[in-house]
This record gives structure tokens, C-alpha cells and sequence, in this order.
């Protein structure tokens, strides 16, 4: 059986900089200094050499596990979300780094995703922070015509889609600053399944170049035309990537395909789409109990399943709370109990 878990935790409080100084060398000393999301007096970087410091504004300590490491561990993590975030998006995803993400999302579709913003977000925390490429998880998407603005077509229009597809994906390496891609996702399926395949066979190119390294499957509810898509495929998916909501039934089946299959099952709309649920007396009751948010509570719940939630988030408080809850799972702790996820599994309505 599939369940869902996840969980969010309570606001760190503010220290006199000299505590943070002393709890920090001594962290230092001990070998601990990647462990924790703190705020420290002056710019604070982590690199291959350690901490870094300098003096200015407050800046947090984030974590020292970078994407590659946190992807060779296979422990759950988030993944920063970037629609809708327009003329905010570098301020937000540099900011989402400083904070502890090392997993971005986006998109080359101008009409919902600023993805140049997101480029130069990632550059602007890389270098303040000293971060390497391989800390930094880049995820973009291949947007048929269907899902773009038509005033703001980010590949010839009149092209073969083959062409397309290759013109989306340079037009994503220019604006991400990068010269590969962790991460390539189709936005959705095609209409036809025969044109879902053009596309993949375009995605299992650019991996044989280089340019990319993993790809994976958006908006796609349908566990047959999964299925069809896994069985065609010569490099198979390493993501699905959905929204997360009663009308799909909570992606049971894909859900446990993925898990069969060695799939990575990403989340979006996973707070969003379930407010109700997070407002109910249950869940506010545990949340409390477990030192949690109802957010980060379902944060939890889903990395407790092995899925990997988006968080799209625009406040630096929750950006902190969030990652905070990830460092729990990546340093192997079991934050919710097998009682304590059936008990969100009910109380979210997933019937299995």
C-alpha cells in the first residue's frame, strides 16, 4: 500500500549572535557543521573547504549536503517550485538556497515560469554561498504549444516538434547559465500517443549528448499511458511528476508503479489541493503534538512515502521550516510513526 507523510517545524527562535558563534565552533570542532539551519551574524558560505564567513547582514547556515550528495544518499527531499513567481523569481530562488534548497524546478514556458529569473538566482547564491555546480539540482520542462503563451513562444512555432524540443532545450541551458540539465521533464503527454514518443525519443538524444541527465513525465494520470510510455522507452523515466489531489484519486496506482519501478513520484498542488484536510482538528492536533505546521506536517507525510514534494513557497520563515524538516529525513530520522502516517493517509480521504 502507498501512503503519504510529511511534516513541518516549528519556527527556530533568535539568538544573541555570540551564542550562535559558540554553538557553531563547537559544532565546527565536533564535525557537525552541515547539520543545522541557523542564523549567524555576517555572510555565511558552505563549500567543499567548510564554512565560510564574512561580516554583514544576517544570513542562515545552510546545509552542507549538496544535491549530489542528497541523490546518491536516496533519502527524501523538496524541491523548490518557481511558477508563478514573475519578477520575483531570482530574488526568491537565491534566496530558497541561502535557505537550504538544492533542488530547483522550472520550466521553459515564459507564460507561467520566469526560468532566466531562475538562472540567475542559482548563479547569485552560488557564488555568495561558494557552491559547486554538482550542489545544485536543475530541473526544466519541455512545454508543447499547447501549454505556451502564443505571444511568448520560446521556439519557432512553424518547426518540426523535434526541432522544437532542441531549440526549448538550448533556450533552457542559455537561461540557467549551465551546460547541462539534471533534469528534463515533458510538461504533459502529447494528444497522441505517437507524438508522447516523438518527444521522448528527442529526451533519449539529448541524454545520449549530455546535455541532460535524467528525464521524466508531467501531468500524466493515466497509469496505462504510463505504462505504454515506460514499456517504449529506451531510457526510462526517472520521474512523474503530478499534482496531488482527490480528483485523481491521490495517484494510487502511479504511485505504486513508480515505487515497483524505481521511479521518483514528485508532488505539486500537495498544499494547495488539500487545505481542508490541513484545517481539520486531526491533523492540526498532530501537527502540534509533533512540534509541526499542518504544512510541514505535510511536507513530512509525503517524504515519509518516499515522494518528493515541490514547495513553492515565498516566505523566508517557511522556506527555513521547510528545509529544516528535510535535514530531519536526511540525517535518517523516522519523523513520523507507521500509526502516525495511516492516520494522515485517513484523514486526507486516500482509499487504497
Amino acid at each position: 500500500m502507498v501512503k503519504i507523510a510529511k511534516r513541518r517545524n516549528t519556527r527556530l527562535e533568535t539568538f544573541k549572535s555570540t551564542n550562535w558563534f559558540v554553538i557553531a565552533l563547537f559544532l565546527t570542532i565536533c564535525g557537525f557543521t552541515g547539520t543545522l539551519t541557523l542564523f549567524f551574524p555576517g555572510k555565511i558560505s558552505k563549500s567543499k573547504g567548510g564554512l565560510k564567513g564574512s561580516t554583514g547582514s544576517m544570513k542562515p547556515i545552510v546545509s552542507a549536503l549538496s544535491a549530489s550528495t542528497m541523490v546518491e544518499n536516496g533519502r527524501p527531499y523538496l524541491v523548490y517550485g518557481t511558477a508563478w513567481k514573475e519578477e520575483r523569481t531570482a530574488i526568491l530562488v537565491a534566496e530558497a538556497i541561502r535557505s537550504g534548497f538544492r533542488f530547483i524546478d522550472t520550466a521553459c514556458q515564459p507564460k507561467h515560469y520566469n526560468e532566466a529569473g531562475v538562472g540567475d538566482g542559482i548563479v547569485t547564491a552560488m557564488k555568495e554561498l561558494n557552491l559547486s555546480r554538482d550542489d545544485i539540482f536543475i530541473q526544466t520542462k519541455f512545454t508543447s504549444l499547447d501549454g505556451q503563451d502564443p505571444n511568448r513562444i520560446p521556439y519557432d512555432e512553424d518547426a518540426e516538434l523535434e526541432e522544437q524540443i532542441e531549440q526549448s532545450v538550448e533556450t533552457s541551458l542559455m537561461n540557467l547559465k549551465t551546460t547541462y540539465l539534471d533534469s528534463l521533464v515533458m510538461h504533459s503527454p502529447e494528444r497522441e500517443f505517437r507524438d508522447t514518443m516523438r518527444v521522448w525519443r528527442v529526451f533519449e538524444s539529448v541524454v545520449d549528448s549530455g546535455k541532460v541527465r535524467n528525464i521524466g513525465i508531467s501531468n500524466c494520470y493515466d497509469i496505462h499511458k504510463f505504462r505504454r510510455l515506460y514499456d517504449a522507452a529506451r531510457i526510462k523515466p526517472s520521474f512523474l511528476q503530478n499534482r496531488f489531489y482527490a480528483q485523481s484519486g491521490f495517484d494510487i496506482e502511479l504511485r505504486e508503479f513508480c515505487e515497483e519501478h524505481g521511479i521518483l513520484y514528485q508532488s505539486f498542488w500537495t498544499l494547495s489541493a488539500n487545505r481542508n484536510a490541513l484545517r481539520s482538528d486531526e491533523l492540526t492536533s498532530m501537527a502540534k503534538e509533533k512540534g509541526l505546521t499542518p504544512q510541514t506536517l505535510m511536507y513530512a507525510y509525503m517524504m515519509s512515502l518516499g515522494h518528493t514534494p515541490l514547495d513553492g513557497t515565498t516566505n523566508k520563515g517557511h522556506m527555513m521550516e521547510d528545509v529544516a524538516v528535510m535535514e530531519r529525513f536526511q540525517h535518517g530520522e523516522k519523523v513520523l510513526s507507521e500509526d502516525e502516517v495511516d492516520m494522515m493517509t485517513r484523514a486526507l480521504g486516500i482509499i487504497d
